[in-house]
């Protein structure tokens, strides 16, 4: 692992997945020493949901973004989900505090919010992990790294320490994103090194993940995998984080206003499940509509289908959703009713 730097959501792309087995992950030689994950029988809520048919358009936003899961990852998704299912589960309890910090810290440094499931696979956000060459920490930072940003090691190693390894994460990520332009490049070299990522790209001809992955590491291209899947079961959605570079210049054309960071800096996350609709759902918040949108893309799709969504608020209407939810979700229902009458006559 060496410098590293990741900012927005997930893919849609052309190339073929190659088939790998899943493998603890490592880093510039370094193998994660935590102890095995426990199998589960158990897949993601609703993954099939989740996982079904591509939409003919996509929705961009800055990090931000829903896009459908590339049809060649769902065999390998749901695998994934399948092993690390109740884990996952009960970390999204437990794990809350830690990733609204993960997400005010990266915010900071204009990186996705969604990279904090970066430190899902590097640790499993146990502070204590270390691996064989030395990694320390939820993100598993090298000491030649800790140094370089001034974090003390030794007896009292910082890198354990959620919020000040989390800015030194942030500031690698960044930088990598800054050589690569292209989250999954940066994924791929926080676990690899850039060396052999910028090898790869030679090698390939190419600078699209989907071409070079077989010149990378298997350890590493599952790295690349895992991240998409973990990011696939926590928000049920993919993102800029997740698309190659050249993906995110065609779809940005859509027109779709880009969020900005003020407007996520006071936000916060809701879990819901019913047929909410936005429209009723901006009404009784007295919000604007567009900028509910542009909180959360694909919003009305997802509930649809049945999904859970992590619904985003400002945090001063967190509050009121909560109080009027049940009137919210009522009204949208009927409206709904009302939409499939008018269809039938």
């Amino acid at each position: 692992m060496q410098i590293r730097k990741l900012a927005s959501a997930l893919i849609v792309s052309v190339f073929c997945f190659f088939s790998v087995a899943l493998m603890s992950f490592t880093g510039n030689g370094r193998t994660k020493t935590g102890g095995p994950k426990k199998d589960s029988s158990n897949a993601s809520k609703n993954f099939d949901d989740v996982l079904g048919e591509m939409p003919g358009t996509y929705s961009v936003g800055d990090g931000l973004l829903r896009v459908p899961l590339n049809p060649n990852v769902v065999s390998f998704v749901k695998s994934f989900i399948k092993r690390e299912g109740d884990d996952y589960s009960s970390m999204k309890n437990w794990g809350k505090s830690y990733f609204a910090l993960f997400d005010k810290i990266l915010t900071k440094y204009d990186v996705p919010c969604q990279l904090k499931y970066l430190a899902v696979i590097e640790s499993s956000l146990r502070p204590a992990t270390v691996s064989s060459a030395g990694a320390v920490g939820p993100w598993q930072i090298m000491p030649d790294e800790a140094r370089a940003y001034g974090l003390k090691i030794g007896k009292h190693d910082e890198r354990k320490d959620f919020a000040k390894s989390t800015t030194v994460a942030a500031k690698l990520l960044s930088k990598l994103y800054d050589r690569f332009g292209d989250w999954l490049l940066v994924i791929a070299a926080y676990n690899a090194g850039e060396g052999r990522v910028r090898q790869a790209i030679k090698k390939a001809g190419s600078s699209s993940f989907w071409v070079l992955q077989n010149f990378l590491p298997a350890e590493t291209r599952n790295h690349v995998k895992k991240f998409i899947a973990t990011q696939y079961y926590f928000e049920g959605s993919g993102g800029v984080t997740t698309m190659t570079a050249e993906e995110v210049k065609q779809y940005m054309p859509l027109g779709i206003p880009k969020i900005k960071i003020d407007d996520l800096e006071h936000t916060a996350i809701v879990e819901i499940q019913g047929k909410y609709n936005s429209t009723i759902m901006a009404k009784y918040l007295q919000m604007d509509e567009g900028l509910l949108n542009r909180l959360n893309p694909g919003l009305d799709d997802a509930l649809n289908a049945g999904t859970t969504y992590n619904l985003r608020l400002p945090t001063d209407k967190v509050e009121p959703f909560k109080q009027a939810k049940n009137t919210i979700l009522k009204e949208s229902v009927e409206m709904l009713l009302s939409d499939v009458q008018t269809v039938k006559n």
